[in-house]
Order: C-alpha cells, then sequence, then structure tokens
C-alpha cells in the first residue's frame, strides 16, 4: 500500500504544481494573470452568492489579496456586486452574462484537457477514475464534494 500511496501522493503535487502555476488557464489562452479565473469558479461553487471574505477562504488568501483579485474580475465585468437585502453592509458577488460564459469556456477547455489525457482510456476505465477520484477527494480533511 506504501507504494501506492507514495504513487498518489507524488501524482497529486505534480497535479497541484500544475494547477498553482494555472497552467491551463495560459494554455486556454487567458495569459499570466489568470487568478480572476479561480473567483469565478469559487463563484460559482457558492450559486454566486459568494463574499470576499469567501473568495479568501476559498482561495487560502488574505483579505487584501481577495480584494484585488475581486476587483479585477469585476472589472472584466465578470462579477457584479450584489447588496445583501438582510445585511446592508454585505455584498454578495455574482457573474455577470460575461462571467457565465467565461466559466463555461474554461470547464469545456478543462474538460477537454482532461479528455486528452484519457483519450486512450476505456469507458470502464474512465468511469472507474472519475468514481475513484471523486471518493478519494471527498475524503480528503478540509474539502467538500467535487459534485457540490
Amino acid at each position: 500500500m506504501s507504494t501506492e500511496v507514495d504513487a498518489v501522493e507524488r501524482a497529486v503535487v505534480a497535479m497541484r504544481r500544475s494547477m498553482t502555476r494555472r497552467t491551463f488557464a495560459r494554455a486556454a489562452g487567458h495569459g499570466e494573470s489568470t487568478a480572476a479565473y479561480d473567483v469565478l469558479d469559487v463563484v460559482e461553487a457558492a450559486d454566486d452568492r459568494a463574499t470576499v471574505s469567501s473568495v479568501a477562504t476559498a482561495l487560502q488568501v488574505d483579505q487584501p489579496r481577495a480584494s484585488r483579485v475581486v476587483a479585477a474580475a469585476v472589472d472584466a465585468g465578470w462579477l457584479v456586486r450584489v447588496a445583501d437585502q438582510s445585511d446592508g453592509r454585505r455584498a454578495f458577488l455574482a457573474r455577470t452574462e460575461a462571467g457565465r460564459n467565461v466559466s463555461e469556456h474554461l470547464h469545456g477547455f478543462r474538460r477537454s484537457m482532461f479528455a486528452t489525457a484519457m483519450k486512450t482510456w476505456s469507458d470502464d476505465e474512465r468511469a472507474t477514475f472519475a468514481r475513484l477520484l471523486t471518493d478519494f477527494v471527498a475524503q480528503l480533511p478540509g474539502t467538500t464534494s467535487p459534485d457540490s
């Protein structure tokens, strides 16, 4: 089991490094400054009801950094701030139509990258991998199910 756990650890570290360098976003033609794309993922996962604080928590950055990347997404026209009707001091972040389009483009691009990586796999292998990876991520401390 140790060999398998070692292999998984190495693979996850390699994938994390790739994601940290935002390799997928750059490969999709989105340039070097891609932190705003991470914000779109967070806002989408929160059903367009994220806050700057929840973005900071999700991205594991401090509040000023989260404010800057949120401002970049707002400036790009991908997000709007929506006043919380129950607490006027708080604003939710919601994707605009342009933001939803960018999210869909990124989803499609990432899926195509994954499909390319699994192109030689059988349907059963892809299904097994999807099930096992989803279960694996759900069992990690501090994570939520990829389906949520």
